[in-house]
């Protein structure tokens, strides 16, 4: 399956990285050019056991790729996996603003149906926030004819073991509003 993942830090990296191993096609996405290239050079970021083999094993086969294209990972993904930051806001909550400007970029790139999977910490009422925003704007560009489901599978990973754990979870947790997905 093709998969997109919007934001290489801890999660995202651990997760797009696991993805590739079991098979799949997975392109990361990062506004920060500096990390995309040094993850493009082999570089890994992270330090996490297991992780730096699994990263390079996957990008020599070809099964992950990093970009800052954002445009050109919507359309590779039949999932796209938001695992951006949600750094506290002045009053100590969620600020959403980088979950929902890549639900924003979703829905201006994509052009044919996705499913839209939320892996950030978020308080509950972020999938509805993310999918008005998503069909908000479809509905400016003429689209609202392309069908999307937004779900939230949050990650329970601990620092030191976070390959094992998303290799092995001992919970997977899903959340959607749709019957569909």
């Amino acid at each position: 399956m093709n998969l997109t993942v919007f934001g290489i830090g801890y999660v995202g990296l651990v997760q797009a990285a696991v993805l590739a191993e079991v098979g799949h096609q997975v392109v990361c996405v990062d506004i920060d050019a500096a990390k995309v290239e040094r993850l493009n050079q082999g570089l890994v970021p992270i330090f996490e056991p297991g992780l730096e083999n699994l990263v390079k094993e996957n990008h020599a086969a070809g099964r992950i790729k990093f970009t800052t294209d954002a445009a050109a990972a919507v359309r590779h993904g039949e999932i796209q996996m938001i695992a951006v930051g949600t750094p506290p806001g002045e009053d100590g909550s969620a600020d959403l603003k980088y979950v929902l400007a890549v639900a924003e970029t979703i829905g201006r790139e994509m052009d044919k149906p996705k499913i839209v999977v939320g892996k950030s910490t978020v308080p509950v009422g972020t999938c509805e926030k993310v999918k008005a925003r998503i069909a908000d704007t479809l509905k400016k560009r003429g689209r609202e004819d392309l069908a999307f489901d937004v779900a939230s599978n949050p990650e329970f990973l601990k620092e030191g073991s976070a390959v094992a754990d998303c290799m092995k979870p001992d919970r997977i947790i899903v959340g959607t509003g749709s019957e569909d997905t």
